[in-house]
């Protein structure tokens, strides 16, 4: 479990591995990922997520319960308001991994979650035009191995970003990718030979 009490207000594990059809298919609805996104911040009612998102609290109500099938979401307290317990929400985990995904049911191949980078890059379209986004992108040829130890390290700048104190009035987004391509690559350099050496080092008048 984690230490960190800064953000959210409720305890949480820092990863879970996903690996369930149905917790994939939780994840891909783009509501589902705002409520996710919402309760990193703090743990929040039915009423309050509704209002955050301008949604009727039937369609949040529908949501939520699909979350906590999944076992994505749970509560994490209840308050008694008028005879009425209201419950307050709270993610199962900062991060949520995912592992192998093994096939559903039903044998069907199981859906994937939304594509983060399209999603980010929809949003950041005005920001792009009001020449307001900072972005980058590079390419290295690396092990396997090399690139998910650097997407971990991602993942830990990531949870550092979601719990800076909410203090502004502009939400900003902040998204990573780490994906093989079939950009090309230069072939291993040759050693350079003693006479090369030689000539590089002499000095001129």
């Amino acid at each position: 479990m984690s230490n960190n009490t800064r953000l959210p207000d409720y305890d949480l594990a820092d990863v879970t591995v996903v690996t369930a059809p149905a917790q994939l298919r939780a994840l891909a609805g783009p509501l589902r990922d705002a409520i996710l996104e919402l309760l990193l911040e703090r743990a929040a009612t039915v009423t309050e997520l509704a209002a955050a998102l301008d949604r009727p609290k039937s369609t949040i109500a529908h949501h939520v319960s699909v979350l906590m099938d999944a076992e994505l979401l749970k509560v994490v307290r209840t308050r008694r308001v008028r005879a009425i317990e209201e419950r307050y929400y709270g993610r199962t985990a900062r991060i949520f991994r995912v592992g192998r995904v093994g096939p559903a049911d039903d044998g069907a191949t199981a859906p994937y979650c939304v594509n983060d980078l399209a999603t980010a890059a929809a949003e950041s379209v005005a920001a792009h035009e009001a020449d307001q986004l900072s972005s980058i992108v590079r390419y290295v040829r690396i092990p396997r191995e090399q690139a998910l130890d650097f997407w971990t390290r991602v993942l830990d700048l990531a949870n550092d970003y979601a719990q800076l104190p909410r203090t502004g009035d502009v939400v900003y987004g902040f998204a990573a990718g780490l994906y093989p391509t079939e950009r090309p690559a230069l072939p291993e350099a040759e050693p350079a030979d003693a006479d090369t050496e030689a000539d590089t080092d002499t000095d001129t008048d």
